[in-house]
């Protein structure tokens, strides 16, 4: 048979995976490099050169549409159905199993999935019939808790504890739910893979039936595993299945969620004989792009190494933007989107790439500004997400406590024992008098129509909001909103979430403080007379509205690096690039490789940028209601000077970079600004300061000036209607 369709398009190291001796094989496919394309036709060499049955071969990859895609191609390279080809998911081939061997696997036939929301209700059911405070053990850490120690295969009689008041505690929740789950024929997701492990244990027969008729193992993302999925595949391969394996040790990004990297390096010791090859000519990148991204994952040590290159041109030199703060980063971002736009290329070639979520809120503003579309990808746009409208529904509820809608959702969030049943009474008063919610829920506490807990609740949340009203009556709009945050105790409630989680929600909720304190009333919303809280909300509310672009619409991509992995694009912009934020701070701190996944995380961003690349970080970022003085990030010091052209557009200079800190760029003194250092000025509305720097020239000059009661803060001198005192 002529094979040659399977070879002649593939490189010399792509041929050598695909054409590779029935063994063990690792396949080190480094970003860009045809990994999915190896993957596809080995499969069908498999099949077509070596004869294997396709029933005798498993492909597992990690999303549906991975899977669908992998089936898709298989079938047009062989020209024949994938119908028999057991081609999917860990999950979904788990499922398969199970359904398959239920009475072996110690199910009804019938067994009922739990998606994440059911596991979480039944969860809080549980923990409420065992009269404990879900204040104190909140079901969405419960949930963490359970399935991450599934992932690790462990049951609740497996984890030690030593009587550790806490652990312990989630051990008990463990075992009722999982006593719950198993009388009534309920299976959660990570159920799923640790029940089908458990499967070929406890069943002899049905091992051995699989290995002999399972002889080839073809596993994608192999980097992304968890303990549980190799687990599985070590026995199911035990000691005549064949493991091929595809990943990428340098684009491991998911150890938070359970990833191991190092089962990269443990197949090559617990499997006899493995032949490692490495896929390294790129397809994607300009060589500047992967020389520097290169030169970065080498300051990992825990690698296994491997130097992508490329045939193509060198490309043009990394662009390094250091801004004067997190607006002029936005601004220069959206400015280089608009020129690219004008100059007839796509929104949707370009992409922003940001390690938090937070930091999406900017970017949005200055985009609907120019009005460009855009998209965030796999998240809601900032002013959407739940944390930061549950902040906005108490700032409503403070200036309107009529507004039904916030109270509604906010009167018990955090939870304080007013229930549903609770609430549906207000809701009847305030029907059947014509009335507010408020208005009602003072009602029935007055007429006695709550049980004696509820309405000692209901009360205590209504001089809740009355008490913040009145303390903060006088104060900034930022430090309202700080206020707000911390006295209705939204971040000890968000706290309460799964670790990854919580983190995301405190660093919106602390954006969203920057967000009010940066604030600056459109003077049509004072001409109308608006308050400054009036203006904002209704700032807020515009932006939350259905103004995101649709899928099919050619706009700018707005995603996390973590969403990134697998995309690419021509433009691409990485922000954020300080130490604190990129690296993240935790991260800094904490060991256990936590930095080294940082890196591989700048590495999978900027591998992938296909043209060009833009790197920014600001010299000043307001955190925590702060003006803070930025370091760059560590890891633009660790990619090749040569390849990096720092660019400066506000004084119309672009010079090769040099690693500098922050004070590159701020000037004592400027020949166009009236005022002298350390002069004391005034401003309308962030009040008395003194000049600290200025930056720029002509109508460009910004000043630096840090207010009594508003802190640091840069404005453009020709705008800032600043007086001299």
């Amino acid at each position: 048979m002529d094979v040659s369709h399977l070879l002649d398009e593939l490189n010399e190291a792509q041929r050598e995976a695909v054409s590779a001796e029935n063994g063990h094989v690792l396949v080190l496919a480094g970003a860009g490099s045809g990994k999915t394309r190896v993957l596809i036709h080995r499969l069908a060499w498999l099949i077509q050169v070596n004869h294997v049955s396709p029933l005798g071969i498993l492909a597992v990859t990690f999303t549906n549409k991975a899977a669908g895609e992998m089936r898709e191609r298989a079938g047009n390279l062989l020209q024949v159905s994938t119908r028999p080809l057991w081609i999917g998911t860990f999950h979904g081939i788990a499922h398969r199993l199970l359904r398959m061997h239920f009475k072996e696997a110690g199910l009804p036939e019938a067994f009922q999935i739990l998606d994440s929301e059911d596991q979480q209700r039944l969860l809080r059911r549980i923990i409420r019939d065992e009269g404990m405070d879900e204040a104190h053990w909140p079901a969405r850490q419960a949930q963490w808790f359970i399935n991450a120690r599934k992932d690790e295969g462990e049951r609740p009689e497996h984890i030690e504890h030593l009587d550790h008041p806490v652990t312990s505690t989630w051990v008990h929740i463990y075992k009722i739910y999982q006593d719950y789950c198993n009388r009534g024929g309920l299976v959660d997701f990570a159920e799923l893979l640790l029940r089908a492990h458990e499967l070929w244990l406890e069943q002899p027969a049905v091992l051995d039936h699989y290995r002999k008729r399972l002889q080839h193992l073809l596993i994608d993302e192999f980097q992304d595993t968890n303990a549980i999925q190799y687990a599985w595949i070590r026995m199911l391969a035990g000691n005549t299945g064949r493991v091929f394996v595809v990943g990428d040790d340098d684009q491991s990004i998911y150890g938070w969620r359970g990833a191991k990297v190092e089962n990269v390096q443990h197949f090559q010791r617990d499997f006899p004989d493995v032949r490692t090859i490495r896929l390294e000519q790129n397809y994607r990148s300009t060589g500047t792009i992967l020389d520097a991204a290169n030169a970065l994952i080498r300051h990992n040590t825990s690698r296994m190494g491997k130097n992508l290159w490329t045939a193509g041109e060198k490309g043009q030199p990394i662009s390094l933007y250091a801004a004067f703060n997190e607006q002029d980063e936005a601004r220069y971002v959206v400015d280089r989107i608009e020129q690219w736009i004008d100059s007839g290329r796509r929104a949707d070639d370009c992409a922003i790439l940001y390690r938090t979520t937070a930091q999406s809120r900017l970017f949005e503003e200055y985009l609907l500004r120019k009005n460009i579309p855009y998209r965030v990808y796999g998240g809601q746009r900032f002013f959407e997400r739940t944390e930061v409208k549950d902040a906005l529904a108490y700032l409503r509820l403070l200036h309107n406590p009529n507004d039904d809608a916030a109270m509604e959702r906010v009167i018990n969030k955090p939870t304080r024992a007013i229930g549903q049943k609770t609430v549906s009474l207000i809701r009847l008063q305030a029907r059947e008098s014509g009335l507010t919610l408020w208005q009602a829920a003072r009602e029935c506490i007055e007429q006695g129509v709550f049980a004696t807990r509820a309405g000692t609740a209901v009360k205590a949340f209504m001089d809740l909001v009355v008490g913040i009203r009145e303390r903060m009556s006088d104060w900034t709009l930022g430090n309202q909103m700080q206020g707000v945050i911390d006295e209705s105790q939204l971040t000890t409630h968000y706290e309460k979430e799964p670790p990854e989680r919580t983190e995301t929600r405190l660093e919106n909720l602390r954006e969203l403080v920057n967000a009010a304190d940066a604030f600056a009333m459109p003077a049509e919303d004072a001409d109308a007379g608006l308050t400054e809280l009036q203006s904002f909300l209704s700032h807020a509310a515009l932006e939350a509205g259905d103004t995101q672009a649709e899928n099919w619409e050619d706009c700018v991509q707005m995603m996390t690096l973590h969403s990134a992995k697998g995309l690419e694009f021509p433009l691409v912009f990485l922000v954020g690039m300080e130490d604190g934020l990129f690296p993240h701070q935790r991260s800094v701190e904490e060991a256990g490789g936590r930095l080294e996944e940082e890196r591989r995380l700048a590495y999978v961003g900027m591998t992938r940028a296909r043209e060009m690349l833009c790197l920014c970080y600001a010299e000043v970022r307001r955190m925590h209601g702060q003006e803070n003085y930025c370091r760059p990030s560590r890891f633009i010091d660790e990619m090749p000077a040569e390849l990096i052209e720092e660019v400066r557009p506000s004084i119309g200079a672009s010079r090769p970079y040099r690693p500098a800190r922050p004070t590159g760029g701020l000037s004592m003194e400027s020949p166009s600004a009236p005022f002298k250092l350390g002069q004391h000025v005034i401003h309308p509305k962030f009040g008395e300061g003194t000049v600290l720097a200025f930056e720029g020239s002509g109508d460009n000059v910004r000043v630096h000036v840090n207010f009594l009661d508003a802190g640091a803060k840069w404005l453009v001198l020709a705008y800032a209607n600043l007086q001299a005192l």
